[in-house]
């Protein structure tokens, strides 16, 4: 039988270096799925790299290649709890009740954490966790529902603000209910807790009455008498810009 060929042995070489890559991320999805199923069955002191090897048919020091160490592993769990939770997210561009919209979106968080009490654990208990693309990309979604709330005139606080809190009571809402014994769970702590937050990030009336730059534009022209932390100057000339917003509509 003939030798292949230099070019065909750089064609199997480049062909398995092509099908290299999936079959690393299928090996580490698998890894991933095993240590989950291990810490929604026995916790997070279940997840060893023994057991998960064993769960994912492999040997541990593949645990150790594919993520370099349980820190790592644990990581990638938590990537996976993000994107997971990151997929349940619906997003309305327009939504007709953004307070509403606000409710809903806390509802998905609390619902997710309640049903993935193990790996929402894991995922918002150390804040290194929060690094991942995913939880970037979910606080985009959350910050989007914000700016939609400012520009309505609906929000009470500043925007960063507004996220913290609600990231915070919804976290904690979680938190609180997986460390309670069963006996002790009341929904009302659920809806208080949102109703709090509701009531902390907006108001009960738009303070602007027409959304939009011109709107929001008019609702601080109205309103800029009354401040007295700025100059005259100052005062004039944003009473300018003002002016040229509130017209443009």
């Amino acid at each position: 039988m003939p030798s292949p060929s230099p070019a065909t042995d750089g064609a199997d070489a480049a062909a398995t270096s092509d099908a290299a890559p999936p079959v690393r991320e299928q090996t580490r999805q698998r890894v991933v799925e095993a240590a989950i199923g291990l810490l929604t069955r026995g916790g997070r002191d279940a997840v060893t790299t023994r057991a998960v090897a064993d769960a994912a048919g492999l040997q541990p020091p593949a645990i150790y290649r594919l993520f370099g160490d349980k820190d790592g592993l644990l990581d990638a769990v938590a990537e996976h709890g993000f994107t997971a939770f990151l997929a349940t997210k619906h997003v309305d561009p327009d939504p007709k009740d953004p307070i509403e919209d606000l409710r809903s979106g806390w509802d998905v968080a609390v619902e997710f954490g309640l049903a993935n009490p193990a790996l929402f654990t894991l995922m918002y208990t150390e804040p290194s966790r929060t690094d991942s693309a995913a939880f970037e990309a979910g606080m985009q979604i959350l910050m989007g529902r914000i700016r939609r709330l400012a520009a309505g005139g609906w929000l009470r606080v500043d925007e960063d603000l507004a996220a913290q809190i609600i990231h915070a009571t919804a976290r904690g809402a979680v938190l609180t209910w997986l460390s309670l014994p069963r006996a002790r769970r009341d929904p009302a702590l659920l809806t208080t807790l949102r109703e709090s937050m509701v009531t902390a990030v907006t108001n009960q009336e738009p303070a602007v009455q027409h959304p939009g730059p011109a709107g929001a534009a008019r609702a601080l022209r109205a309103a800029l008498p009354e401040q007295t932390n700025l100059s005259s100057a100052e005062q004039h000339l944003l009473t300018e810009w003002l002016n040229r917003l509130a017209a443009d509509s």
